[in-house]
């Protein structure tokens, strides 16, 4: 299902054209304009055009599902542009809803020639069908006053487009919290998608959806990207056991401390590995000990040459890593979250080589060399008896252990993972 948008003005409406709420917090007392009810949305299912997968378009729940992933299918994408090539860029990527102005009309027709799309309209303050009804109404915000009196009606399930016209974080935030327990699907215009990114994790929970209101083919795609990360992360990723061979006194190198925005709980670290076929759990230094105290936002990760996971199935050089990039944080479980680097540190320190093979492939070693030091631990697998440690120190580490490793394909060109023939040792 596609949809366009050409990129015509939105019209102002005035403070008495917005929907508000007497400050009550029992109930939500709607004071609305006769426009309003009269444009009252209906369920425009019928007039929906098959894609190819069978789904059809909503326009009562306003949806342009991506093409896959809970969290793209819990947020909604509308495009607006005059442009063919974003366009076509967004219908690649499951956005086909589009919205135009009521003198674009022709440009709507032109477009669904060439792709399946669901075209919407703007004019009256709202957003119309094909068939002239109302699957949206639009409220344009520029001043605090007019944003505490946008509230929704008990009830009400229409779909809401807010314009901020002073785009703020605080306001995205405002919004959330209105709506939060309504059924109301609320769309946010967004100019950019990191304006979209704060739209849609606002308060955590963030909007239903944006309007991605563009004319170059990079914003699709970086949003399409910012999706398919936080869709990554829903999906858990595949930890095995691994048997450690060896326990090693290295000498010095330098090694790296990671240390995030985020603070991670017992259980959590980051992959990391000598080799890119094989990445070790390294646990955070979330854990109590009687030599320093804890720093739960901290992973000592090992030598500058290591290999980090990134998100998109990728791995980073310890090295590479500073303030702003992302990195995954994943438990014993194998499940994931992106976490930003706020701080790296890279200090001289004695270093112990650990190795270990897996049961069902005794002829792969798999490395990994860290900080030879009390507060760095590898995480060890669960224990069924519920009795179980979350990590060892490296310092109590002996051969026959058992700790967790991520195996994946050890070929890598920039990060990324290839087909290729390769040896390391």
């Amino acid at each position: 299902m596609v949809v366009y948008f050409s990129a015509p003005l939105v019209q102002t409406l005035t403070l008495t054209h917005l929907p508000y709420l007497t400050l009550n917090s029992d109930t939500w007392n709607l004071c609305r304009s006769n426009s309003w009810v009269k444009h009252r949305s209906v369920n425009a299912n019928s007039n929906c055009k098959e894609t190819q997968s069978g789904q059809s378009c909503s326009f009562a729940m306003c949806a342009s599902h991506s093409s896959s992933g809970s969290y793209q299918n819990s947020k909604r994408v509308w495009i607006w542009t005059q442009s063919k090539e974003v366009m076509t860029a967004s219908v690649e990527r499951g956005w086909n809803t589009f919205v135009f102005s009521s003198k674009h009309r022709q440009l709507a027709n032109e477009w669904s020639l060439i792709a399946l799309i669901c075209p919407l309209y703007l004019e009256e303050g709202g957003i119309f069908d094909n068939e002239n009804r109302r699957v949206a109404t639009i409220f344009e915000v520029s001043n605090p006053q007019e944003l505490l009196q946008l509230k929704p009606a008990k009830g009400e399930e229409e779909n809401v487009v807010i314009n901020l016209l002073d785009w703020q974080v605080i306001p995205a935030e405002n919004i959330v919290a209105a709506f939060q327990d309504s059924q109301t699907t609320v769309f946010a215009i967004s100019k950019t998608p990191s304006e979209a990114q704060i739209f849609l994790e606002a308060l955590e929970q963030g909007l239903g959806g944006v309007i991605l209101k563009v004319e170059d083919v990079e914003a699709v795609l970086e949003l399409k990207d910012y999706f398919d990360r936080r869709d990554e992360v829903s999906n858990l990723l595949s930890l095995t056991k691994a048997t450690v061979t060896r326990v090693q006194v290295a000498g010095m190198g330098d090694r790296v401390c990671v240390d995030l925005c985020s603070l991670m709980r017992p259980g959590e670290g980051l992959l990391v590995g000598s080799f890119a076929r094989g990445l070790f759990l390294v646990h955070s230094e979330c854990l109590e000990s009687n030599y320093i105290a804890s720093r739960p936002f901290r992973v000592n990760a090992g030598p500058v040459h290591a290999y980090v996971a990134v998100p998109g199935e990728k791995t980073s050089y310890l090295s590479e890593l500073k303030a702003g990039k992302e990195v995954i944080v994943v438990d014993q479980k194998g499940q994931q979250r992106t976490a930003i680097v706020g701080r790296v540190k890279i200090e001289t320190r004695p270093l112990i080589l650990v190795e270990a093979k897996r049961d069902l492939d005794t002829q792969t070693i798999y490395s990994i060399l860290l900080q030879n030091a009390e507060t760095v631990a590898l995480v060890c697998p669960c224990q069924e008896n519920g009795h179980q440690k979350t990590a060892i120190p490296v310092t109590s580490l002996k051969v026959g252990d058992e700790v967790m490793l991520r195996v994946q394909g050890g070929a890598r060109h920039t990060g990324i993972e290839i087909q290729e023939f390769i040896v390391e040792n």
